[in-house]
C-alpha cells in the first residue's frame, strides 16, 4: 500500500489525479477521481449505463490498450526502444490509500519538473521549428508501429528532451474503442484509422493557434 494521504497532485484531468511517487520520483501514479467518473456515468444514456462504469474508468482502459496486438507484438519482438520512444514506460497497477493507481514512467524536464504539455507548449511558444519535427516524428512512429489512440489532445501529450532533441509523449489517450479494436484484424483497418486520427491531430493543432478565437466546432466546420 502506497500511502498518498500527504501528497499533492502535480497534475489533475476530469477523471484522474497525477501524483509522484512518494518512493520514486522517476515514476507517475495516476489515481481515479471517483466522485467526477460517478457524474459522468449518471450523465450517461441508458443502454450505455447498461455497459457499466468500466469503460469509463480511464485507468482500466489505460491497462487494455497497454495489451493491445500492436503493443504486444512489439514486446514479443524485443522492440522496446520503439514502443517507448513516445510513450512513458508503463508499470501496471498498484494500491494506494486513495485507491487503485496506475504506475507509469513520469516524464520530466531537464530540471526535473514535471514535462510540459503540448499544450501550453502552443501558448507560449506557437508551433515552431523543433515542435514540427517532434510531431512529424511522432506520426511517423504511431505510422510504423500501428499503436492505436483515441483523439490526439495537445494536453494529452508532453514534451521531453530525447538525445538532444524535443520528442512529444503521449501519457493519456492511448487505445481504442472495441467496435475499432475489434475491425483491426481487417486488412488496412489499422492504417487508415491511423491516419484519420493523425489528420484530425492536425486540424487541431492549427486550431490551438487559430487567431480568430473560434471555437473547437466551429473550426472544423470551416476546414
Amino acid at each position: 500500500m502506497i500511502d498518498l494521504s500527504g501528497s499533492e497532485p502535480f497534475a489533475s484531468g476530469y477523471n484522474r489525479h497525477c501524483y509522484r511517487h512518494p518512493d520514486d520520483s522517476t515514476l507517475c501514479l495516476k489515481v481515479l477521481r471517483p466522485e467526477n467518473i460517478e457524474a459522468r456515468f449518471q450523465r450517461q444514456a441508458w443502454p450505455k449505463k447498461i455497459l457499466g462504469k468500466g469503460r469509463i474508468n480511464d485507468n482500466h482502459q489505460e491497462l487494455k490498450a497497454h495489451q493491445q496486438p500492436a503493443v504486444r507484438k512489439l514486446l514479443a519482438e524485443d522492440r522496446g526502444p520503439l514502443l517507448w520512444a513516445h510513450l512513458p514506460r508503463f508499470h501496471g497497477a498498484v494500491q494506494t490509500s486513495l485507491g487503485t493507481a496506475n504506475v507509469s514512467e513520469l516524464m520530466i524536464e531537464n530540471e526535473g519538473a514535471p514535462a510540459e504539455t503540448l499544450e501550453h507548449y502552443l501558448q507560449r511558444r506557437g508551433f515552431d521549428q523543433p515542435i514540427g519535427a517532434a510531431t512529424e516524428r511522432f506520426c511517423n512512429w504511431l505510422l510504423e508501429t500501428r499503436i492505436l489512440t483515441r483523439n490526439l489532445l495537445p494536453h494529452n501529450l508532453v514534451i521531453a528532451e530525447r538525445n538532444g532533441q524535443s520528442e512529444l509523449f503521449l501519457v493519456d489517450g492511448l487505445g481504442a474503442p472495441t467496435i475499432p479494436q475489434a475491425l483491426t484484424r481487417l486488412p488496412g483497418w489499422s492504417d487508415h484509422y491511423i491516419a484519420r486520427k493523425i489528420a484530425r491531430f492536425r486540424v487541431r493543432l492549427a486550431w490551438e493557434q487559430n487567431p480568430a478565437g473560434l471555437s473547437w466546432e466551429d473550426f472544423q466546420r470551416s476546414r
